[in-house]
């Protein structure tokens, strides 16, 4: 069995969708399990949504825009008295009923009610299309099997009790189609799994169903040296191990999730990024007897961080007891810290984090430290560098900080 994942820009309009029953017509007999994610930039849209509905703006307004979105493409897709119009409809009335109400305290609760919607709204399409075509298959809520603790935003999995309900419910025998990105607590509460966490999705099923391989499908022909939309002529790998893998989805490069390679790699199931456009083309071949092939570095590029500076006073040292608060603070504000540089008397961190927590973040840590902040930074990581190309990308930036070993050196700077 395989395991496939279609991200958004896959399924971001009419044409995409029939592009991805073409290629999944040439994998009938394989009877695939195919994980999707929200169509185009519906997640985008949806969170300005749960944003709007949390600081009591037009959320409304908001969410019409992402009807419209979906009701254009279920145009070009089926015929106007087709059951699909009012099952979509229901789907948005769910999202109505959610923010007809006052928000809860907790943001991170209401984004994940609201924003799951996408990957809802793309699968529901995508499998009544398949079968007005003559593709049949199950519509799998993931929600009934992938079980999370009710960490909103970044769930942990239970995977004793996920690994149970997959093999129960998953027929091997027919097409799956499924949602990537979120679970359902306990309580019945659904839950999301990150920011781009569809890939960790596709590794769990895979993992799980004890797949031949996992392919990502991706608007990118495998994995790149450089991201395409920050440097020119970016360098295709064709050959990765699991280790660099790591290593680069820990850095930040965006082509696949942090923790979706861990269970691949523990499991000795291999990971192939393939191009959705040009489908017939070998991609990227990821596994534990891969090397990098062709030896290249790899630039990483990672916007929007905030950098945090913390200090007890001038002169008090930084303790192991004050990182180890720090760290729980930061944790509690699910921020993700990408690079820690301390001295004796201040700890800094650059850090993504929603920006809607920022305040609180820093007026909790300042109820213990003293704390400065910048924000609308860059963080750039180059693996297996040459110094003249540090030297080139550098050119005209701020450096605010830098760390550098044998293989590795990141640097955060202002434009």
């Amino acid at each position: 069995m395989k395991v496939f994942k279609y991200g958004g820009a896959s399924v971001k309009d009419a044409e995409g969708i029939k592009n991805l029953a073409e290629i999944l017509t040439k994998y009938k007999e394989d009877n695939p399990l195919v994980v999707i994610s929200a169509m185009g930039k519906t997640t985008n849209a949806l969170e300005e949504v749960a944003r709007a509905f949390y600081l009591n703006q037009d959320a409304f307004g908001k969410l019409n825009y992402v009807k419209q979105f979906h009701d254009h493409i279920l145009t070009e897709l089926f015929d106007s008295y087709h059951s699909i119009y009012d099952i979509v409809s229901n789907l948005f009335l769910e999202i109505e009923w959610a923010i007809e109400d006052a928000p809860r305290p907790n943001y991170s609760f209401e984004y994940d009610q609201i924003v799951s919607f996408g990957e809802l709204l793309s699968t529901t399409i995508v499998s009544a299309y398949l079968k007005e075509i003559g593709i049949n298959n199950d519509l799998l809520d993931a929600r009934d099997v992938v079980k999370t603790d009710n960490n909103h935003q970044d769930a942990r999995i239970d995977w004793n009790l996920t690994s149970k309900l997959i093999k129960e419910k998953v027929n091997k025998d027919q097409l799956t189609i499924t949602q990537g990105f979120i679970g359902c607590t306990s309580e019945n509460f659904t839950t999301t799994l990150g920011r781009e966490g569809s890939d960790y999705s596709a590794a769990v099923f895979a993992t799980v169903l004890e797949a031949k391989k996992l392919v990502i499908w991706k608007d990118v022909p495998g994995v790149l040296h450089a991201d395409p939309r920050y440097f020119a002529n970016p360098k295709k790998i064709e050959k990765l191990s699991f280790q660099e893998a790591i290593e680069l989805a820990f850095y930040g490069a965006t082509v696949i999730h942090p923790k979706t390679l861990q269970p691949l790699k523990r499991n000795g199931i291999p990971l192939e990024v393939r191009s959705f456009i040009n489908y017939d083309e070998k991609g990227t071949w990821i596994s534990d007897d891969s090397e990098t092939k062709p030896a290249t570095s790899f630039y990483i590029l990672k916007k929007n961080q905030t950098l945090l500076s913390i200090s007890v006073s001038d002169l008090d040292f930084i303790l192991e007891n004050h990182l180890s608060s720090a760290f729980l603070i930061l944790a509690k504000y699910n921020a993700k810290v990408n690079l820690v540089q301390n001295s004796a008397v201040s700890c800094s961190f650059a850090l993504d984090i929603d920006d809607l927590k920022i305040d609180s973040l820093v007026n909790e840590l300042s109820n213990y430290f003293i704390v400065t902040h910048d924000f609308g930074l860059e963080l750039l990581t180059l693996r297996h560098y040459k110094d003249e190309e540090i030297e080139q990308l550098l050119l005209g930036k701020d450096v605010l900080l830098t760390q550098k070993n044998r293989s590795t050196i990141q640097v955060l700077y202002k434009l």
